[in-house]
């Protein structure tokens, strides 16, 4: 079998590395750093397996190989690439590619990838098809970039996914993302939260139930494995599922079929099943909390998402990510300083992404600057009593009247909890965020001047004039607040 390898790759230190590695395994190496000299090379030589960067001197490597697979359909192909983002990764496999290496990579598993490559005897699928749409998945760091090479395997194929991680890492997303990029993407994407549903009624929703099943099923009600037919089914929080739920779960994933409650009709269904959870289900398997039998049938493909703290290189990108979705959606339009990122970054996320998410769009609204520095998030950070939560909120309720005010841990939470349940019209964020909270924040600053107009001002940093006509506007009395100075 041929040993002769093709490295095409515009880095020349890198190029230098790879090829010394490749010759000491008793490969022979050809290398170029162009689209032209990678076809140039192709035809006069035969190549048991290419190595190709992704950015060339003259052309996108990936763009380029159409005519590569289709000249050369038995040769191998390994992608790498320095743009490690999750488009990236899935349009590398959507080539047919072997592979597909992140940079930096580990150089030992590189050489053991070629010498799987030309041993293997199968040439990856090549899917074609339209460039995908960037997924809201952001990372650099080597952790993420092992998360997206799992993605990448298990779009064509339809495989139960177990997706593993703290409350507030992006499972959901990771799940959404397989169903877009995959081959049920035309199907319906159904996600359940199994926590959230009452033990009483979790078979109902997952199977249906027929008419006169329970007390109150006064029609036949059509549950998750039907509507998620010839799509994907998403289980959220599955460690929170019932064990007679689990029983059922178990019996419907090895057979197919589903019977809805009270009914006596097997009916087969086709959902891929994604299933996720925060919890450590060995533990809970050993106590006789979750099905030992239903695990194994979930973590079919295991994909275990990184904490925050795990991926800190990533914390300046999703800051810099979630300030353009806030801009998006009617906040007003920040940029992030330097020191600000850093700041950030030092951060301890226990909420993980999510925390992060809302603090960010905190920040976007509440931030007097375009650009928002170090000094501008401390504040924040010292007062927001950051991470008490699993969602980066504190785990309380909301405001009520005179309980919160500028810089007040209560705020903070509530603020947290309005973002992560409001759904204003496009472009209107900002006035929605306004109007929920602008009443208590100026009944805070009367609370704590005793209902005195010009020091209430002087504390919002307002016009005292501005600060009657809100008064008037927002229907708040001081007088009621005189007695508390």
């Amino acid at each position: 079998m041929s040993r002769r390898v093709l490295l095409v790759e515009d880095d020349a230190s890198i190029a230098i590395v790879i090829t010394a590695a490749l010759e000491d395994e008793g490969y022979i190496v050809d290398r170029c750093d162009s689209v032209a000299g990678r076809d140039a090379l192709l035809a006069e030589n035969d190549y048991a397996v290419m190595l190709t960067d992704v950015v060339l001197t003259d052309g996108d490597g990936i763009e380029t190989l159409g005519r590569v697979t289709q000249a050369h359909p038995a040769m191998p192909i390994i992608i790498l690439s320095a743009q490690n983002t999750l488009d990236t990764a899935v349009r590398a496999t959507d080539t047919g590619a072997f592979e597909y290496f992140p940079k930096p990579f580990d150089l030992d598993d590189l050489v053991r990838t070629v010498r799987q490559a030309i041993g293997s005897a199968e040439q990856s699928e090549d899917v074609g098809g339209d460039k995908p749409q960037a997924m809201p998945l952001v990372g650099r760091s080597p952790a993420m970039q092992a998360v997206f090479r799992m993605i990448t395997r298990v779009l064509r194929n339809d495989l139960t996914v177990l997706i593993l991680g703290e409350s507030g890492t992006g499972k959901e997303l990771v799940a959404e993302a397989i169903h877009q990029l995959g081959n049920r993407a035309s199907g319906p994407f159904v996600a359940v939260n199994t926590a959230a549903i009452p033990a009483e009624l979790i078979e109902s929703e997952l199977f249906g139930h027929e008419k006169g099943a329970f007390t109150g099923a006064v029609a036949r009600h059509t549950g998750k494995f039907e509507q998620a037919s010839g799509g994907t089914l998403f289980l959220d929080e599955i460690g929170d599922m019932p064990m007679q739920a689990q029983t059922r779960l178990l019996r419907a994933l090895q057979s197919g079929k589903i019977r809805r409650v009270g009914g006596a009709e097997e009916i087969a269904v086709d959902a891929r099943i994604i299933a996720a959870t925060n919890k450590d289900l060995m533990p809970m398997i050993a106590a006789g909390q979750f099905r030992e039998d239903l695990y194994y049938r979930l973590a079919v493909v295991p994909i275990e998402l990184p904490a925050l703290r795990e991926r800190r290189d990533d914390i300046e990108a999703l800051a810099r990510h979630f300030l353009g979705l806030a801009a998006n959606e009617g906040l007003p339009r920040r940029q992030l300083s330097e020191d600000g990122a850093a700041l950030l970054a030092r951060q301890p996320w226990r909420g993980n992404v999510r925390e992060l998410r809302n603090f960010v769009y905190r920040l976007a609204l509440m931030s007097r600057d375009d650009v928002i520095d170090s000094a501008a998030i401390l504040p924040l950070l010292e007062d927001g009593d950051m991470g008490q939560g699993g969602d980066g909120t504190g785990g309380a309720a909301g405001v009520s009247g005179h309980g919160a005010g500028m810089g007040d841990p209560t705020l903070d939470v509530a603020f947290a909890h309005w973002l992560a349940d409001a759904d204003p019209q496009p472009g209107a964020l900002y006035e929605a965020a306004l109007a929920a909270f602008e009443k208590p924040l100026f009944e805070h600053a009367l609370e704590q001047t005793g209902g005195n107009q010009l020091r209430a001002a002087q504390l919002l940093g307002i016009n005292r004039n501005t600060l009657r006509k809100r008064l008037v506007q927002l229907d708040i009395d001081p007088e009621r607040f005189a007695a508390r100075g």
